[in-house]
């Protein structure tokens, strides 16, 4: 696919762009045939659209019932394009070439690097086969685990088909089941095999594909690096912020905890918190919850996984470089300091740049819903918004009853989430890289604050 931008003068940033569209716009042809749904009927471009758009940004807002609609046909489609949109489209073409016996010219391994969030050239082949691999292990342990209740529930077939569509969905971060009856994992909010599966299958999706590889090669806490460090520290941070949270605010609500024993009460507020993290399943019924717990629900979704994951939002390194930021000029430092190391006012500046381009794509397109879908009301576009831009897929119900015109939000929506921070990222590295050696002005104070 990459071939035919060569001799061109599209940059890494514009190849991978016009790859996921391409690859979005391919999967809803295909999913817009006769034959892809139940009912033999065409589900109509937008809605094919939307969802290939849902899958390929790994997102899981679904404008009809992936389990009941869509055929063996359909289900595989979106199976594919979920793991094409988890592990980039580059990743999937990195594949492929090996398999072929291919090498990959310098413009590939620019617009991998440029994907996978990598500072160097040397050796991106070779991690990207790491992650190939270790996604087969992961999804595939996942996959076993959860045919072991799946498969005597469900028989051998059927069974095996549900465990491996919901690691994969897991492990990608796309919240898509094929449960039926739109009421994705809540059958199974007391179930621990399915619960804990699903649960650690989404943690390792979102902790990085370098991370997890470092994690392997390197075992000792303390010698691995400081941006791994942040990853695992601010993921236990949310984690278990989000878990105790969820309890006390659930606790006593007969809608979504309030009737369950205590060891499923831990099991729902454990999972409630973790699936913000851009996952999309829920065991609890989104839109029962209360104020605070939705509010609490769009900040983690807000912040979403960790770079180059399967995940969305601004990222747990942002967010912590932010909050650390924060505690250091508290502090009355000049500079921000975590674990023992110093971090640059590049890095400061572009984590600052990303969550406030963060809040105004929400603000932007909280207000466009309002405008298009003005019968729902603002907490419900509100989560609808903060959903697609963080790729998670969590809703309270508004998802299949939106508009066309809240339909075309959602699916900008969800493609900026999926592509929005990586471009302004590569566009403020490109933009240093440029300014670099020009006149610097003088300095002068101001009041702030």
């Amino acid at each position: 696919m990459v071939e035919k931008f060569k001799g061109n003068k599209l940059d890494p940033t514009q190849v991978l762009i016009l790859g996921f569209a391409s690859v979005i716009f391919i999967g809803a042809i295909l999913l817009n045939l006769p034959f892809a749904s139940i009912t033999g009927k065409s589900i109509g471009f937008l809605d094919a659209l939307f969802t290939s758009t849902s899958a390929v940004c790994v997102t899981g807002l679904v404008v009809v019932d992936t389990g009941t609609y869509w055929t063996a046909f359909g289900k595989t489609v979106i199976l594919i394009l979920i793991q094409i949109g988890g592990l980039g489209f580059m990743t999937m073409a990195t594949l492929f070439a090996i398999v072929l016996g291919k090498r990959t010219s310098l413009k590939e391994r620019l617009i991998m690097q440029e994907a996978l969030n990598q500072n160097t050239l040397s050796g991106l082949v070779r991690f990207t086969q790491y992650i190939l691999i270790g996604t087969l292990v992961i999804e595939g342990i996942g996959a076993i685990l959860l045919s072991t209740r799946f498969i005597p529930q469900l028989g051998l077939s059927k069974g095996l088909a549900f465990s491996i569509f919901h690691s994969i969905s897991a492990f990608c971060n796309a919240g898509f089941d094929i449960v039926g009856g739109g009421v994705s994992l809540i059958p199974y909010v007391s179930d621990p095999v399915v619960n804990i599966t699903i649960m650690l299958l989404i943690i390792f999706g979102g902790l990085g594909f370098p991370v997890i590889v470092e994690l392997i090669r390197t075992r000792n806490f303390k010698k691995i690096s400081l941006h791994a460090k942040i990853v695992l520290f601010m993921t236990a941070l949310l984690i278990s912020m989000g878990f105790f949270a969820f309890m006390a605010l659930e606790w006593n609500n007969p809608n979504t905890i309030g009737e369950l024993d205590f060891g499923s009460k831990v099991l729902a507020s454990a999972f409630q918190s973790v699936t913000p993290r851009t996952a999309g399943f829920n065991t609890i019924e989104m839109s029962q919850l209360t104020n605070a717990s939705k509010l609490l629900t769009i900040i983690l979704m807000y912040i979403g996984g960790s770079p180059a994951s399967t995940a969305g939002g601004i990222k747990t390194v942002t967010f912590g470089v932010i909050l650390f930021t924060i505690i250091s000029v508290i502090k009355g430092k000049e500079d921000t300091e975590l674990f023992g190391r110093r971090l640059s006012r590049f890095a400061v500046n572009r984590a600052l740049t990303l969550g406030v381009v963060g809040m105004g794509l929400i603000i932007f397109i909280t207000m466009a819903l309002t405008i298009s879908d003005g019968g729902f009301t603002f907490m419900e576009v509100l989560f609808e918004g903060v959903s697609a831009l963080g790729t998670v897929g969590l809703s309270l119900g508004i998802t299949s009853k939106l508009s066309e015109l809240g339909k075309v939000i959602i699916i900008i929506a969800m493609f900026i989430g999926r592509l929005g921070p990586l471009t302004i990222a590569f566009a403020l590295a490109t933009q240093q890289r440029k300014n670099k050696g020009t006149i610097r002005y003088p300095e002068e104070k101001i009041i702030v604050g």
